[in-house]
C-alpha cells in the first residue's frame, strides 16, 4: 500500500500519512527512506506509543544505532535517549540550533523522535535545510568554503549538562572532531553546509578573528526563515530527520509544562566533501544569499 507524502515547505519537510511505523512492510519502508532523502525531515502523526523495542527495531532498518556520549538513556536500552524537560529542568534538549552530535568522528545519519507528553502550547521544533543554506550562497563563497574544515567540540555542551538527571561525568572525555565545512550527501550527491552554532567552534587554517567572523555569517545565513519548516507536536507524533543535511531547534517556550519522549539515532559515516559540477550547486530558487 502506497503511503502519502505531502510536502510542507518549499525547501524542507513533508508529512507522511497512511503509515504505521510499527508495521511497515519492505516496500513501505523503502518509500519512507526515499521520502527522507528527498524531504530531509518527515513527520508522522496518529501513531501509537511505541514500545522501546519497536522504536529501536524500526531505527535499525536504516543501519546500526548511535549511542549518545552524554545523555541519560532508558534503563536496559542504552540506544534510547530519554527526552525530558519540566518545571525543575535547568536545560531542555535541543534548545539551540544544531546538528545531532556533530562532534563525533562519525556523526549520526538520522534521528527518530517520538514525543509522549507535549505541552498545551509551545514546544515546536524548527528544522532548517543545509542544502538550501549552501545552494543560495554565491559561487565564489561556495568555492571558498569547499576547501575548509572546522572543529566540532562538545566539552562546552555536555560537561555537567545532565547532572540534575543523575549523570555523573567526572573524568569522562567528550568527543571532538574535524569535518569539512561542506559535506556531500552520500545518497543524493548534494552539497550541504556542515557547521552549526552548538558544536562548531573554529574553522581550521583561519585566524581566530577570521574564523569567528565567517562562522557568525554562516550561522545567520543558515537560520533564514525561508530555509525552514516548523512542526507543532501532538501526543505520540514522530519526527524523522536526516542529520547530514539539516539543523533543528527545539523551542523551550513551554516552561513550566512537561515535554518528554524517546529518541533513537542511527549511526552515520565520516563526513566527506566530493566536488560536484557547478551547475548542480545552485538552487532553482533565484535568491541572493546575504
Amino acid at each position: 500500500m502506497a503511503l502519502q507524502v505531502t510536502p510542507l515547505a518549499p525547501c524542507i519537510g513533508a508529512e507522511v500519512s497512511g503509515a504505521d511505523l510499527a508495521r511497515l512492510d519492505g516496500d513501505q519502508f523503502e518509500q519512507i527512506q526515499h521520502a527522507l532523502w528527498a524531504h530531509q525531515v518527515l513527520f508522522v502523526r496518529d501513531q501509537p506509543k511505541l514500545e522501546p523495542e519497536t522504536q529501536i527495531n524500526f531505527a535499525k532498518r536504516f543501519g546500526p544505532l548511535h549511542f549518545h556520549p552524554a545523555a541519560p538513556h532508558l534503563d536496559g536500552y542504552p540506544e534510547l535517549f530519554v527526552i525530558y524537560a519540566d518545571e525543575h529542568s535547568k536545560v531542555a534538549n535541543g534548545n539551540g540550533w544544531h546538528t545531532d552530535v556533530s562532534c563525533d568522528e562519525e556523526p549520526p545519519l538520522a534521528t527518530m523522535l517520538q514525543l509522549h507528553t507535549v505541552p498545551e502550547t509551545g514546544g515546536d521544533t524548527l528544522f532548517s535545510s543545509m542544502y538550501a543554506a549552501f545552494e543560495t550562497l554565491s559561487e565564489p563563497m561556495q568555492n571558498f568554503l569547499c576547501e575548509l574544515t572546522a572543529l566540532h567540540d562538545s566539552e562546552h555542551i555536555y560537561r555537567g549538562r545532565y547532572a540534575d538527571r543523575g549523570v555523573d561525568d567526572a573524568g569522562k572525555r567528550y568527543p571532538s572532531a574535524v569535518h569539512p565545512v561542506v559535506r556531500t550527501h552520500p545518497e543524493t550527491g548534494r552539497q550541504a553546509l556542515y557547521v552549526n552554532p552548538s558544536f562548531t567552534t573554529r574553522i581550521q587554517n583561519l585566524s581566530s578573528d577570521e574564523s569567528r567572523a565567517l562562522l557568525d555569517l554562516l550561522f545567520r545565513h543558515q537560520q533564514r526563515a525561508e530555509f525552514q519548516v516548523r512542526f507543532k507536536w501532538q501526543e505520540n507524533d514522530i519526527a524523522l530527520w536526516d542529520n547530514r543535511c539539516t539543523q533543528h531547534l527545539a523551542l523551550w517556550d513551554y516552561w513550566p509544562q512537561t515535554r518528554s519522549g524517546h529518541r533513537v539515532t542511527i549511526k552515520g559515516e565520516r563526513p566527506v566533501y566530493r566536488a560536484a559540477p557547478n551547475e548542480h550547486r545552485r538552487m532553482k530558487l533565484s535568491r541572493s544569499s546575504i
